[in-house]
């Protein structure tokens, strides 16, 4: 039986918990159990959570030194450093040979523990930023739904901590088990693409400074084939100075913001119109499904059709 124990730290998401405890600490019929599930505390007792409730645990750290596989179900706040008995409990757990997990903003508790150096890692899109400036020796991945180094895992968002958990089960117990799991839980084993199709997109008036006229102008003009001269022509500037003003304020070339924005325009498309691939893809400039597929692919890690399947809506 493979021991499962979940890390919780007030105040706890009752989501990101549940995901871990709905994969490996439920009994299915016609499954055989595989996985004993726990949860601890660095304080024994009441711990408040998100929804409004406390949870009675009444495991303590001892509990992590019992585990093949350690769960941080996030870490809130996530600029809250862990303990040093936290930090210790992590690492002796980590260097005996338990595997250790973090969902979402649990990441953040790993790389405090050091148990992230060196290693490829992510956490929810809004966060992977912050996640990259204080710890640079973490290799962060923004547009992934998990990284599992092999004793060291590290989910994105909250959903996709069932991806993870789901891929634990899979390379522990093989894909059939996975499936039988996924499916009891009317979940796909395995979720294309990656994060960033998730994540929200960015919008002109955010933009402080000078391009903000230039990017609402733009921006209302995807349909029409616009090149960098023409913005910079718009402008006032030279290509070069505009180049070297999109660097410096959005951290882009004028080209790479403005697929970015056609792309945008895509997913919204996708999302609210049943408008075919061909005339979405004219209407925000990418001139053909073809071209349209592919620099979806490219940008989102999916393709549009698999996009409008997920995010189509519906009244």
């Amino acid at each position: 039986m493979h021991r499962v124990v979940a890390l919780v730290h007030p105040p706890q998401s009752t989501f990101e918990l549940g995901c871990v405890a709905e994969v490996f600490g439920i009994e299915r019929r016609g499954i055989p159990t595989r996985y004993a599930f726990s949860v601890c505390t660095e304080h024994p007792g009441s711990v408040p959570t998100l929804a409004g409730f406390d949870m009675l645990v009444t495991d303590g750290l001892t509990g992590l030194d019992r585990a093949d596989t350690v769960i941080v179900p996030g870490w809130l706040p996530a600029g809250e450093a862990p303990s040093p008995a936290v930090i210790e409990a992590l690492r002796r757990a980590h260097d005996r040979g338990a595997r250790v997990v973090s969902i979402c903003s649990g990441a953040f508790a790993l790389a405090h523990a050091g148990l992230l150096n060196g290693r490829r890692a992510t956490t929810h899109w809004s966060r992977v930023g912050e996640l990259a400036a204080r710890f640079p020796s973490v290799q962060v991945e923004p547009d992934v739904l998990y990284v599992d180094s092999g004793s060291v895992a590290t989910s994105a968002g909250a959903g996709a901590g069932i991806d993870l958990c789901l891929h634990l089960v899979r390379a522990d117990q093989g894909a059939a088990y996975a499936a039988h799991v996924a499916r009891n839980m009317v979940m796909p084993p395995h979720r294309e693409g990656g994060q960033l199709q998730y994540s929200a997109p960015p919008h002109p008036t955010q933009i402080d400074g000078s391009l903000a006229p230039l990017l609402e102008w733009a921006t209302g003009r995807l349909l029409e084939p616009l090149a960098v001269e023409d913005l910079a022509a718009h402008a006032g500037v030279s290509a070069r100075t505009l180049a070297r003003r999109f660097s410096e304020q959005l951290g882009a070339s004028p080209g790479q913001w403005l697929l970015a924005q056609r792309i945008t325009a895509a997913r919204e498309l996708l999302e609210s119109s049943d408008l075919p691939l061909d005339a979405i893809a004219r209407r925000v400039g990418l001139s053909s499904a073809t071209n349209l597929r592919r620099r979806f692919l490219r940008a989102l890690g999916t393709t549009p059709g698999a996009y409008r399947r997920a995010f189509r809506a519906t009244v």
